[in-house]
């Protein structure tokens, strides 16, 4: 076993992030911070009715509008991949490498249905157009990798170029596996995160089917979306796509880069009890396997980014999976929050889009409330931070994604690097 001197520490040099909140990562803490949400009425044009009224849409046109021949050959979700890992890299600095520092940057990417559009595109040529044919590049558009293909092309990047596809827990897996690739010396920089894009009608279809989707607000459509609120009805879909910089802390200092916390544990388990019905026991493991590798106490925890989607089950389940972690009166004093409140469910994104907005809830010392929490759930019964965030400083936070499948992740973020 390697001794802690010869592991490299990991840390966070750079962030970017698209979803309904707007673009930049910077925006989405700002709207998480202020409980505002970027859920709207489904207003895209379909190839079949579909039920759903609500949704967390990225606003067209992109940002960032790839060549022409590109442009027909990466999916949506590879595009927003793009956008997000350019602000990242910007950001962190590292747009100008040498050869042989390429050579030991990888991409860790995370998606749950890949190129979803792409998919259902040649479906319509087929089945709807009579078309004998689908586009040439239609398997390239399609393949879940894509994603993580193009970004290397654009980086130069020519280490491990992995795809993870765990559905909600996909880009938190990928942050994980690029921590510890970095950790044991496999590589020196890693872009990680997640993007998804599945507003499709087989897509939307098949979500109605298994009856997990929030019932939309008479009120307010934007608050359709309650975790851990007793008259929730479930999550919001959304699209979108978050990207972490990390590097080894060697590598980091070496170049002077602003370091914005630093990765000091993670961990991933099963269930292994049932494909969609959570279970504390699988959950709280992961969050204790974080806490054991980061040699931290519980109790120096100060904030949690849920997965919190808003359904019923799920929910409960993780309220009695932190307080199965963070025992006694430990679970009464953290502060847990959901943020998918405002940007909806991004699935493939979901974890890397939370882990974002807590590293910069650490930098500003602020913990983002749970929009919508106007009726406790008494089930329910940690702090949620109801309807606003609270300024408080966050020396050591954690974010946690849950997938169906019964795949845990638990990753653990330090705000200072000493």
């Amino acid at each position: 076993m390697e001794s802690d001197a010869q592991l490299n520490r990991v840390v966070i040099t750079g962030l970017g992030a698209i979803s309904c909140l707007g673009v930049g990562a910077a925006i989405q803490y700002q709207k998480a911070a202020t409980c505002t949400s970027g859920i709207s009425g489904l207003t895209k044009a379909l190839a079949v009715p579909v039920d759903l009224t609500c949704a967390g849409l990225v606003a067209d046109p992109l940002p960032i509008q790839l060549d022409a021949s590109s442009q027909g050959m990466f999916d949506r979700v590879a595009q927003l991949s793009w956008i997000a890992a350019e602000e990242a890299l910007r950001h962190s600095g590292l747009t100008d490498l040498s050869e042989k520092l390429l050579d030991r940057c990888g991409i860790f990417w995370g998606t749950g249905f890949g190129g979803a559009t792409t998919l259902e595109s040649s479906y319509g040529n087929i089945f709807l157009d009579h078309k004998d044919r689908v586009r040439p590049f239609t398997v390239i558009g399609v393949m879940a990798n894509g994603s993580a293909a193009l970004i290397s092309l654009k980086t130069g990047f020519k280490g491990p170029s992995i795809n993870y596809s765990t559905a909600c827990a996909s880009s938190a897996h990928a942050i994980g596996e690029a921590y510890r690739s970095i950790k044991h010396g496999y590589c020196d920089r890693a872009i990680a995160g997640g993007a998804e894009s599945l507003f499709t009608a087989g897509s939307i279809k098949a979500w109605e089917a298994l009856k997990t989707l929030a019932n939309p607000d008479p009120r307010n459509i934007a608050s359709s979306c309650k975790p851990f609120s007793k008259n929730r009805s479930g999550f919001v879909l959304g699209e979108g796509a978050a990207a972490i910089m990390l590097e080894s802390l060697a590598s980091a200092m070496e170049r002077g880069a602003i370091i914005l916390g630093e990765i000091i544990g993670y961990g991933a388990t099963s269930d292994s009890l049932h494909m969609t019905k959570p279970d504390p026991v699988g959950q709280a493991k992961a969050m204790q396997q974080s806490l054991k590798e980061a040699r931290l106490n519980s109790a120096e925890v100060v904030y949690i980014n849920a997965h919190g989607t808003a359904t019923q089950v799920g929910d409960i389940a993780e309220t009695i999976s932190i307080k199965n972690t963070f025992r006694g009166e430990g679970a009464k004093q953290l502060l847990v929050s959901s943020t998918k409140a405002i940007h909806g469910h991004t699935l493939g994104a979901a974890g890397a889009l939370e882990l974002l907005i807590t590293v910069q809830a650490m930098q500003k010392g602020i913990a983002p409330g749970t929009a919508f929490l106007e009726v406790p759930d008494p089930e329910c019964d940690l702090n949620f931070l109801p309807l606003r965030s609270v300024e408080i400083p966050i020396s050591y936070a954690m974010s946690n994604s849950f997938a169906f499948g019964g795949s845990n992740v638990s990753l653990l973020l330090a705000r200072d690097v000493h």
